[in-house]
């Protein structure tokens, strides 16, 4: 797996490990309700510009390189929005983020940023991955509309529930950093 990250992979990394890394004395309850003594801040890690810029560079590489072609690039809001944003930055691509709640108002949607058509290649990412059940939910609003989901790239992946939940789906999944990546124990399907 090694030869196939980018070139950009590495200052990612030491990003995501150095900002986003931190491991806990006491456990915490991720959300996918298991336990953890490793927390990551995806948010963190891509605090500034420069920093986004870096990772979104990584993302946009990956996606290159393991064939993902894509008009926009979204997610589940808040930990997709950063990343979202950069990558669309960086590729010259349309954003969108999907909310958690129907808009009550105006055009009453879903989907903010970009409208998202029928037949639009849409790439999903999100900050961090434990199960992949916060990307399915964006998933389902996307295709709802019409969009064809070309991939999946988290810019860390917990474990290896994701990878599964999306090839039964047949969508191409690749994240950026892994549980491997870091040497933390992955999270378990529940």
């Amino acid at each position: 797996m090694f030869s196939d990250r980018p070139n950009t992979w590495q200052a990612a990394f030491d990003l995501i490990r150095t900002r986003g890394y931190e491991r806990r004395e006491e456990p915490f309850t991720l959300a996918s309700g298991q336990l953890s003594h490793d927390y990551i801040d995806g948010k963190y890690a891509v605090d500034t510009g420069e920093r986004l810029s870096i990772v979104s560079r990584a993302v946009a590489d990956l996606a290159e390189r393991t064939g993902i072609e894509f008009d926009a690039v979204g997610g589940l809001t808040m930990g997709a929005d950063p990343l979202a944003h950069g990558v669309a930055m960086v590729t010259g691509k349309a954003w969108f983020s999907v909310r958690k709640e129907q808009k009550n108002r105006g055009r009453e949607q879903w989907i903010e940023g970009t409208r998202i058509e029928s037949g639009t290649r849409v790439l999903l990412v999100d900050d961090v991955i434990s199960t992949g059940g916060s990307t399915e939910i964006a998933f389902d609003r996307v295709t709802a509309v019409g969009a064809v989901v070309t991939g999946v790239i988290p810019m860390v992946d917990r474990g290896d529930v994701a990878a599964g939940r999306f090839a039964k789906r047949g969508v191409p999944f690749a994240a950026l950093v892994t549980y491997r990546d870091l040497g933390i124990e992955p999270v378990k399907d529940v």
